[in-house]
């Protein structure tokens, strides 16, 4: 068993009048994405300089305004990096470069060195507040923790002063979840009247789930009660900055957005220490999802993906949010029938909201391909595989015969797994229209008959083989249909009676064939199939229907 007993519960934050639950995301928050930093750290075989470049122009690409671009007083790699994107001019007018140093003179000296020719820039100075880590790693008391944070501060001031751009101040009680929140308000009140900020000059406060330690709520707390003590609020911005590490970087980083968060750190895809940052994406694409929009250019995810794999070496699991390749898929069988009822009832009403059961946003919006949403295995439906046949190949088969075809797909699927669509008409073909033996329809001759009380008959010729002998049937009927019904009857042992018949077109303009489909029964022994025929007149193909299924109904 589990050796449970070894771990506490995290305090929790008495709130009782909480105001948080009660709101919606309205709009985009600031998105700062730290790649470059927090999630280039966490890589087995970090970026190399021109990987960065690359990366630094996707993010640009996609709206960011606000970019970390690493630690600079780190690494020559890293001071390289900044310089490189000042000397190459890289760093457009609106875009504020963001750099992480810690609090210590010669770093932060450092740091500015490295920012020389940067218009707009945000300094992020940090250090570490909680309970656990002032025991165990720094042994200090809060006074000398917080010292920390009011001589950084200063530090930052003092350099600032003779730059010749913009420096923004951002400060971040690392571990913040770990830190009482009293303190952690006392902490940057601290660093707030040594900086001075005012409305028109903003600083930063950010408050991280450095390490997930409670459940999402817990986290949404903490932000109102920080949002609510900050003094003069109007002059902060109140940013968060999630990790994953219970898996539930998405959520709690939507409730901080509830509880009073301007702005929003992470990366894309959720790449960072540990189980990672928030995925900035998957929250832009849930804002996106509810019709608010998220204030970045993700109009294409295949090509973040495409780069982000390229420049990380990390892979898009399967099932991420938005980004993986089997989240536009369904395999069972009622997904994929409701998805197929879904879009063809927007069609029918021309609806311009997306309503589909199962898909919250149409993958076309986000630069995926619609086609490959269904893909068939021994557990899909008959939706699915008719709606296989729809979209990939126009053949809207009737309802009744979905079973009848998708009960022949599932033995293949049972057999070798999944069924590419390919297949699937291959096996339409073979089942249904290249039923040939041993009736073969030939050629058909109709001819209209108009009595003298205006009724008319259809008198046809029909031409077939049989076992390879050529008959030839002459008969008249009330239309083409019943006239070749009523010639076969007299000529064969089995009597057939069509109980369902539909038609439509397989394409468009002047070319394009008719699908005709026959329900048939044969009346001596009770048994019914589906019969298939095709052709650019639509008597053939209901002629050559109606052989289908009687082909099939002879192998029964």
């Amino acid at each position: 068993m589990l050796n449970y007993r070894r771990y506490e519960r995290v305090p929790v934050l008495h709130l009782p009048d909480r105001q948080w639950p009660g709101k919606e995301i309205e709009r985009a928050p600031i998105w700062c994405s730290v790649d470059l930093r927090d999630g280039n750290q966490a890589l087995i075989e970090p970026m190399v300089v021109e990987e960065k470049m690359e990366f630094f122009n996707l993010l640009v690409k996609l709206g960011f305004k606000e970019i970390e671009v690493g630690f600079p007083a780190a690494s020559q790699i890293e001071f390289d990096f900044l310089r490189q994107l000042v000397e190459r001019k890289m760093i457009p007018d609106d875009v504020t470069v963001q750099v992480l140093v810690q609090c210590r003179e010669h770093l932060i000296a450092r740091t500015f060195e490295a920012l020389q020719g940067v218009k707009r820039a945000v300094v992020h100075i940090y250090n570490s507040t909680s309970a656990l880590q002032r025991d165990v790693v720094f042994h200090a008391s809060k006074e000398e923790v917080k010292k920390i944070a009011i001589e950084g501060t200063k530090l930052v001031q003092k350099y600032a002063k003779d730059f010749p751009g913009e420096i923004i101040l951002e400060y971040s009680p690392e571990s913040f979840t770990g830190t009482e929140v009293e303190y952690a308000l006392e902490v940057c009140t601290a660093v707030q009247e040594v900086w001075q900020p005012t409305p028109e000059k903003k600083m930063i406060f950010n408050l991280p789930a450095t390490v997930e330690m409670n459940t999402p709520n817990v986290y949404a707390d903490q932000i109102e009660w920080m949002n609510r003590n900050f003094k003069d609020r109007d002059s902060i911005i109140l940013s968060i900055h999630p990790h994953n590490d219970r898996g539930t970087g998405v959520a709690i980083a939507e409730l901080a957005l509830l509880a009073g968060a301007d702005r929003v750190e992470g990366t894309l895809l959720g790449n960072g220490e540990r189980t990672g940052n928030v995925d900035i994406l998957t929250l832009a694409y849930n804002m996106f999802s509810q019709g608010i929009n998220p204030e970045l250019e993700i109009e294409n995810i295949t090509e973040i993906v495409d780069v982000y794999e390229r420049c990380t070496k990390m892979q898009v699991p399967p099932r991420h949010p938005y980004a993986g390749k089997l989240v536009f898929t369904a395999f069972s069988g009622s997904h994929q029938d409701a998805i197929n009822k879904g879009v063809q009832a927007m069609k029918e009403r021309n609806s311009q909201i997306w309503q589909v059961p199962y898909l919250p946003i149409d993958p076309a919006d986000i630069g995926r391909e619609y086609e490959p949403i269904v893909r068939i295995n021994s557990q899909s439906g008959k939706g699915g595989v008719a709606f296989i046949m729809d979209t990939y190949f126009g053949y809207k088969l009737p309802k009744g015969m979905h079973k009848e075809f998708a009960g022949r797909i599932q033995q293949i699927a049972e057999g070798q797994g999944e069924v590419a669509p390919e297949q699937i008409f291959e096996e339409f073909k073979k089942e249904y229209l290249e039923k040939k033996e041993p009736l073969h329809f030939r050629r058909l001759n109709v001819e209209e008959k108009h009595g003298a009380d205006e009724a008319s008959d259809t008198e046809i010729v029909l031409i077939y083989t049989d076992g390879g002998v050529e008959k030839t049937i002459r008969a008249v009927g009330n239309g083409p249909i019943d006239a070749v019904l009523g010639g076969l009857r007299k000529e064969m042992a089995h009597t057939y009676k069509v109980l369902d018949y539909s038609e439509h077109s397989l394409g468009l303009g002047e070319n394009a064939q008719a699908a005709a489909y026959i329900h048939m029964l044969d009346t001596e022994n009770g048994e019914t199939t589906y019969g298939v025929g095709i052709s650019s007149n639509i008597t053939r193909a209901s002629i050559r229907a109606i052989f289908s299924a009687m082909n099939r109904l002879n192998e029964r």
